[in-house]
This record gives structure tokens, C-alpha cells and sequence, in this order.
């Protein structure tokens, strides 16, 4: 697809790949069988593969789940249901190429090289006799899957590539801010009570505050929205489809959340976003630098995986907060 066609509405599908699909075309598989922010940071990387190799079928070995943003990337042909570090369901011949976007190894090279690939791109690992590029600690994520692909077919990746094709889906409520208090565990989520004050302080601006989340964070959402003293209607927390989430998202005037997945899509459709980090880094997951995006937080070293706030996110105030979400507001004439 022609980098063109990325200012235009995404509608197209994306076969899922079964049993009977044939072709004479040559195979790529790409397998990043992550979460929602994993995949969104790959885009740039996949896009380098789809011009490095524009004769072959780009299949990403991906979550099901994912499937409404795969068209958005503009580059995938077909997505293989995969989960994280499982078997592939791979019963055609080997692909041509592999590419390992997912880990450092060895466990992720495993599974690429138990589906036979004629030629295994990943970063080195001496355990399974893998070749490539060393795996560098604290490097951007953006950075690392686009270096991994460079080192395969130079010129092909660019870090800046991280743009979305606009959703078809149309947003449920276009303009609003939205406040976005979960995380995938409690370490990376900024206290309830903080982030009404912020939802409070944007609630008085007039404009939509929307509360969003997971179906399992509804209620981590309602205590926010009941705290800021908000409508019930302001919460959509598992009231919404991953693309209409990022059709929200597409067309809102600014995106308040921890670091997790949806700040990846604020960042895939430049809407202004203010990122709270701790236990993770900006520097290996934040935003590129912006005057549309503000990353606050010095994580870095602690466990994002960890049951209890981390330090580096407890430090961030709520006027810190509020400061960036009027900076820019004022920026984005909102």
C-alpha cells in the first residue's frame, strides 16, 4: 500500500489465514504474539518488511483479538492466530522468510524455527545457533524492531512510521478527552483518586471527559467517574470494541492514561496525549519526541509486572498532570 493511502479511512479486511489457503506467492511470516502498545510499536518494523519484500504475502503471527487494527497498518496481507510463545498452527509448507519481532530468544526463535522457515530473521541467540544483530537492554522499542529489520534489508525501516490508517468506524463521541486509569497491572496504575482530580479539572473545561478501560477495569473506571462526580454515560469502560476504541481515540482532543496500550494508539493517530510512566521508561516506550505528546515519569528498573504502585509512578502529581492536559489542550487550539 502506498504511504499515500495513510490519510485515507481504513475499511479493508484481513483474511485470516486457514487451512486451504494457497498461493504462488512467496511467504513472510512476522510473529509478535503480544499485546495491544507490543504490536503498535512493531508497525514500523512491519511496514520495512512490506517494502523490503513487496512480492511476498505478509502474514503476522499475531493475537486474535488484535484483528481490527491489523488493516489500519496498511501493510499485513493476513493474520495467523497465535498465542505468546505457543506452537504455531503452521500446516503449510515453511514460509520463505521469518521474522522474529517478538523477543531476544531463544524461546521465540523455538517456535519460528519449529514451522521450518527457509531464512530466520532475529536477534543473535547461541543457544539455538541463530545469527543476527545483538539484543541491546534499554533500547526504544520502536527502535529495536526497526534496527532488527535494517540489519536484514537496509532502508526499509523507519522509526517515524508509526502513523494508522483512520478507522472506518466512526467515533461514538467525537472531541472528548479521555481519561484512561487502567494498566495491565497495579504497579503501572496511577491512584484512583488522582486521576479524578485531573478527570474533575477536565470536566470544568466543558468539554466530554470519557472514561475508558478493559471489560475487567469497569470497575476500576467507575470508582474514577464516581470520585470526579461525572455522569454514568462518561464510563465505556467494556462498552467498546477495540476499533471503535481507537475510533475514540482517532478523533478525541487529548488522551490522559498510564503507559499501556491505548497511549500507543494516541501516538499512532497523533491525537495529543499526556503518559504516566513508572515502573517503564519513556526512553524505552514512550511517545517520539512532540509537541503533541508529554511523557511524565522517571521509571526505569522497577517490575512492570509488580502488585503494588510503583515509586517512580507515585512521584508524578496531579498538578503535573493538569499542567501538561492545559499545555496541550492550548496547543491543539481545544
Amino acid at each position: 500500500m502506498a504511504e499515500s493511502s495513510l490519510n485515507q479511512s481504513a475499511g479493508a479486511h484481513v483474511a485470516i489465514l486457514d487451512e486451504d489457503e494457497q498461493g504462488g506467492r512467496p511467504v513472510a511470516l512476522a510473529y509478535r504474539a503480544l499485546n495491544l502498545g507490543d504490536l503498535l510499536t512493531a508497525v514500523p518494523a512491519l511496514r520495512g518488511l512490506r517494502r523490503a519484500l513487496p512480492r511476498h504475502r505478509l502474514v503476522l503471527a499475531t493475537k486474535p483479538g488484535l484483528r481490527p487494527l491489523i488493516p489500519l497498518i496498511g501493510a499485513v496481507d493476513e493474520l495467523l492466530p497465535a498465542d505468546e510463545l505457543c506452537p504455531l498452527r503452521w500446516p503449510w509448507p515453511g514460509p520463505d522468510v521469518a521474522v522474529d519481532l517478538h523477543g531476544r530468544g531463544p524461546e521465540s526463535h523455538r517456535v519460528l524455527l519449529g514451522i521450518e522457515p527457509r531464512r530466520l530473521v532475529a536477534f543473535a541467540a547461541p543457544e539455538v545457533a541463530v545469527e543476527g544483530p545483538p539484543w541491546r537492554p534499554g533500547e526504544h522499542e520502536v527502535r529495536r524492531w526497526c534496527r532488527l529489520v535494517e540489519w536484514a534489508w537496509p532502508g526499509s525501516a523507519f522509526t517515524h512510521d508509526l502513523a494508522l490508517l483512520r478507522p472506518a468506524t466512526p467515533a461514538a463521541v467525537p472531541g472528548a478527552v479521555i481519561v484512561h486509569p487502567g494498566a495491565a497491572a497495579p504497579a503501572r496504575r496511577w491512584p484512583v483518586e488522582r486521576f479524578a482530580e485531573v478527570a474533575r479539572f477536565l470536566a470544568r473545561t466543558g468539554r466530554p471527559v470519557l472514561i475508558t478501560g478493559s471489560a475487567a477495569e469497569v470497575e476500576l473506571a467507575e470508582a474514577v467517574r464516581a470520585a470526579a462526580d461525572l455522569p454514568r454515560s462518561a464510563v465505556l469502560a467494556g462498552a467498546t470494541s477495540l476499533d471503535e476504541l481507537a475510533a475514540l481515540v482517532a478523533d478525541a482532543r487529548l488522551l490522559v492514561s498510564n503507559d499501556t496500550g491505548v497511549a500507543h494508539v494516541a501516538t499512532a493517530f497523533r491525537t495529543p496525549s499526556v503518559v504516566l510512566f513508572g515502573p517503564t521508561s519513556a526512553a524505552e516506550w514512550g511517545p517520539p519526541p512532540s509537541d503533541r505528546h508529554i511523557a511524565l515519569g522517571d521509571g526505569g528498573g522497577g517490575d512492570p509486572h509488580g502488585t503494588v504502585l510503583d515509586p517512580a509512578l507515585a512521584r508524578i502529581q496531579v498538578d503535573d498532570v493538569v499542567a501538561a492536559a492545559e499545555a496541550l489542550l492550548r496547543c491543539s487550539g481545544g
